[in-house]
Formats: C-alpha cells, structure tokens, sequence
C-alpha cells in the first residue's frame, strides 16, 4: 500500500512526539538510583611513578564499594610478577576483592597452575581468564607446547585447581580471531559452561552494539551475566588505536566530537566523562546494573561517571582509604 504525502507527514509527526516523549520521560542523571554495581580494571605499573599514580587510583575509586578490581597481565607473561604484586597488595591492604588476569600465552599448564596456586595462596579468590594475544602483534595466536589450548580450557584447568570466581571476555562485535558472530558466541558458552561465572565485554561506544549483543547471547541460550565494559576517553588516538586491533567500531560522531581537543586535556576530560555516562546511562534505562571500567590507571573519569550514576562513597571506605 503507497501511504500518501499526507500520511506520510502524519507517520513523521507521530513518530517525532513518540520519540519527544521517550527523550523527555527519560531521567535526567540526577535521578538515576545509584544501584548499579562497579568494578574497575588496572594494569601493573613499570615505574614507581606509575605505581604511585596507580595506588592513588585504588585509594579514590575503592570509597565506591567496587565488587572488585582487577589487574592485567602482559602478553607472554611479560608483566606476570609485577601484577601479581600489584594483585597482592590490593588484596592484602584495601577491603576490595581483588582479580588476577591470567591468560594462556608462551606458558605451560604447569607454569599458569603454578601462578594460580601462587595466587590462591596470596588470598585471591577470583580470576579474569583470557586466552590471551599473541606477544608480536600481527601475529595468529599459538597454543604453546603443554599450554592451555584456549580460555574455556584455562577456566576448567583452574576450577580445577581451586574453586575461584571465574570471569572471562565476550566480544559485541566479535573477537578478530572468529570467523563469525556465531563462532563467537558458541566459545562463550564453551568458556561458561567451563565454570566462569560471568562475561565482561570488550569496550565498544554506542548503547546498540550491546543491547543487540545482549540479544545475540540470549538466544544463543547463555544464562550467566554479561557485564558492559566502559572505556572511557582518555586519548581519542589511543582509543583509535585500541579499537583497530580489537575490532571496535569507533563511531564518526565520536571523530567529530573530540576533534580539536587534543591540546585541551581539561575540555577533553570533560567531554569524555560526558559521552561514557551517556552510554552508561542508556544502558542502565536497558536493564544493565553492572559496569566495568577501563580506567587506564586513572581514578578521575571513572569516577565522575559512577557520580553521575548515583554512586556515591561510602565514609567507612573512605576513612579505610585515607
């Protein structure tokens, strides 16, 4: 049927007031409740300059009541005794759960085994198991001789070890490495039906990416929670950069947004914040209660983001962090 211009005016405006409505019933950041659950992501600092501005990062974020924090661990296991050091002070000094990266490159069963036990015995009690990317970028991943083939068979390498809380990695808009979405999605549930307790996703910039991935995973009958991850703007090259060899799609508004403020770090931090509680917030009005942040060990925008969600510290915390 071929609507006429009159109709179709009438469609535009109804469709308009329909949006109107949505725009306007939405609440503003003000009113948002502030019951979402946070966790943070760090890596191992090399010097102890960046140890000092990371420990800061720990000490402002952890009044927030994080579920927890985790630590990243370097390809090959480049960074492996300095975020178990890391991991291990932030269990041993701050009340956070703290999570160890553990991932399955140039190792041997035996050698990551030996990491986990080590890490058990310092009181970590949870693990974000990936597989892991190969040391030289631009190259396939290979599974080291008496190594973990992949990260399901890591997860049930350590639940046999030791009953760890287990997170792993799930792609919105799929891993490099997968033919397809629905390759994908079936490694998911291989690394969930392995005994990881949920999925933190890759960084991605617009509320559909997830909501439609969301869709994707429950259909593909998983069942365990998928957790947002947030990478908020620090450097919008940077982000470019990342995102190429992840395979994130960088928006062009996001080009247009940032342009221009590469000499206005201030500017810039402030439109970051702005953009990432956006996100944030459409997807908290879809549902999601969890959060994870990329902060590049830094505390500031994240936690401007967590305010704008109603996340406010706890003075307990705070008087534990001081």
């Amino acid at each position: 049927m071929t609507l006429s211009l009159g109709q179709l005016e009438e469609a535009r405006r109804a469709q308009a007031d329909h949006d109107s409505a949505i725009a306007l019933n939405a609440p503003l950041f003000a009113d948002v409740a502030g019951d979402a659950q946070v966790s943070f992501e760090f890596f191992p600092p090399k010097t102890e300059k960046m140890e000092a501005t990371l420990w800061e990062s720990v000490q402002t974020l952890s009044p927030l009541a994080p579920r927890f924090v985790s630590v990243t661990y370097g390809a090959g296991g480049t960074t492996r005794e300095r975020t178990h050091a890391t991991v291990a002070r932030i269990a041993r000094e701050t009340n956070i759960p703290a999570a160890a990266h553990l991932t399955c490159v140039e190792a041997t069963r035996e050698e990551i085994d030996a990491v986990a036990n080590d890490y058990w015995e310092a009181g970590v009690r949870h693990i974000v198991a990936l597989r892991g990317d190969p040391p030289t970028a631009g190259t396939k991943f290979v599974s080291p001789a008496g190594g973990y083939e992949n990260a399901a068979a890591l997860v049930a390498g350590l639940k046999r070890l030791h009953p760890f809380e287990i997170s792993v990695a799930a792609y919105p808009e799929c891993h490099p490495d997968s033919p397809d979405a629905g390759h994908d999605l079936d490694n998911l549930k291989r690394k969930l039906d392995a005994g990881a307790s949920r999925a933190i996703t890759q960084f991605f910039f617009e509320p559909e990416t997830f909501f439609r991935f969301r869709d994707a995973v429950a259909a593909a009958g998983i069942s365990a929670e998928i957790v947002p991850g947030i990478m908020p703007v620090m450097s919008f090259a940077s982000v470019v950069r990342m995102s190429a060899m992840c395979g994130t799609d960088v928006p062009a508004w996001m080009g247009r947004l940032f342009e221009g403020l590469d000499d206005r770090p201030a500017a810039r931090q402030l439109v970051a914040a702005t953009v990432a509680a956006e996100l944030c917030r459409k997807l908290y009005a879809g549902g999601e209660r969890a959060f994870h942040f990329y902060t590049l060990n830094r505390a500031e925008l994240s936690y401007a983001i967590c305010h704008l969600l109603g996340i406010r510290p706890d003075p307990a915390l705070e008087e534990t962090a001081a």
